[in-house]
């Protein structure tokens, strides 16, 4: 018999249990994000120490062969765009408004479901402790592919899919790449 899901976290709890089984071989790090938000009813607040969910796009361009990276500001590397959920549960709406609050572009979600999920530390910064991000990623499909860069990056480019590892190691990045092109090799999005 499972517990009723807390009223806020309702939405992402569903979720999740749908990544969970689409993608068992991701079955400790979603376990990992399923305990936390139940046992958290602060995780959508960035000053909650223990962690926090946020909220990340994969924003593809209209053709659907390149991705918008951002060269962050903070973190000093190349990243996905997203950020913080500001105590917002809507964790769709969060990253919607990330994708288009950092890139200036228009963007429409794909799916209404997951793409990917990462939990990663940050790293102490000024008055800001060590803490996790438990990152919750859609896919995007951006309405033109003409962006402007925010505060937050460095800079913006579009990074054709065959050239991402020119742009980054990170394996959370490579993973979303390597599900893009199933993806897209299986069905047309």
């Amino acid at each position: 018999m499972s517990l009723p899901k807390p009223m806020h976290r309702r939405k992402l709890l569903s979720l999740l249990d749908v990544y969970a089984h689409e993608h068992p071989e991701e079955v400790e790090e979603t376990q990992r994000f399923i305990n936390f938000v139940e046992q958290y009813e602060r995780c959508f607040h960035n000053d909650f120490w223990a962690g926090h969910v946020t909220g990340s796009a994969w924003v593809v361009d209209p053709d659907r062969t390149r991705v918008l990276l951002t060269h962050h500001r903070k973190l000093g590397k190349w990243l996905q765009l997203g950020g913080h959920s500001d105590g917002d549960p809507d964790i769709v709406a969060v990253a919607t408004r990330e994708a288009e609050e950092e890139s200036g572009l228009s963007v429409e979600c794909l799916s209404p479901e997951i793409f990917d999920l990462d939990i990663h530390e940050i790293p102490a910064r000024k008055n800001d402790p060590a803490h996790f991000h438990f990152d919750v990623r859609f896919a995007f499909v951006a309405r033109t592919d003409g962006f402007k860069v925010s505060s937050e990056s460095n800079q913006l480019a579009w990074v054709p899919m065959t050239d991402l590892r020119q742009f980054t190691e990170e394996e959370s990045i490579l993973r979303m790449q390597r599900k893009w092109l199933g993806l897209t090799a299986s069905t047309r999005l």
